[in-house]
């Protein structure tokens, strides 16, 4: 891999990211506002470690066998959507962060990780677009499994970076905001995930490169 290929790969990177935020960076903004960015970070592990597992799989192939099975992707997508209406419900009714044992359970690494795990998980196209993106910018010429660890870390460095930056965000506002401030924030993240659920839900079983 020649350094313009990099280059243009890191462009296409940005591009890609520059979009309006995706259910993951929705439950990372929803997260981040009620535990703080420190406690968020969990959620961001749990989505990057779904996304090299992702990774994992078209590396090694599994995505040809994958895109042949619609049973596995109609499973996929309706757990998917089961687990990002909880979510969004969830914030939709609960009130402005505080204290006490319940708010500690919520703000549990085990359960954050979990989340960012499931949420991330739940894109039965994620294997193929990464199948798709990776040839893309491997020479041939070259050892095929160095190019794949540059190209799957450095995906996993830029979206942990555009991950934490939504975080800070999310947290920094959250702090200047009331406890009625908080209850808004909870209602247009929750709402935002019921309807991420609701596209999921509609969208047709395609195997189509898509994150």
């Amino acid at each position: 891999m020649t350094a313009e290929t990099y280059l243009l790969y890191l462009a296409a990177l940005a591009v890609f990211f520059a979009t309006p935020p995706d259910t993951s960076q929705l439950l990372v903004i929803a997260n981040s506002a009620r535990h703080g960015l420190r406690r968020t970070g969990w959620t961001i592990a749990g989505d990057l470690s779904a996304n090299m597992l992702q990774m994992t799989a078209a590396a090694f192939g599994i995505a040809a066998a994958v895109a042949a099975s619609a049973e596995f992707f109609r499973l996929v997508k309706w757990l998917g959507v089961a687990y990002l209406a909880w979510i969004g419900l969830s914030l939709l009714f609960s009130g402005p962060r505080g204290g006490g044992a319940a708010a500690d359970r919520a703000g549990s690494p085990a359960r954050l990780f979990r989340q960012g795990f499931v949420t991330s998980s739940a894109n039965p196209f994620a294997v193929m677009f990464f199948a798709a993106l990776f040839p893309q910018f491997i020479d041939p010429a070259a050892p095929t499994l160095p190019q794949l660890a540059v190209l799957g870390g450095t995906y996993l460095l830029v979206d942990g970076v555009a991950l934490l930056a939504w975080g800070w965000l999310s947290a920094n506002i959250a702090a200047r905001l009331r406890a009625h401030g908080m209850r808004l924030l909870n209602r247009i993240c929750g709402t935002l995930m019921v309807a991420a659920a609701a596209l999921l839900a509609f969208r047709d079983i395609e195997p189509q490169p898509r994150r």
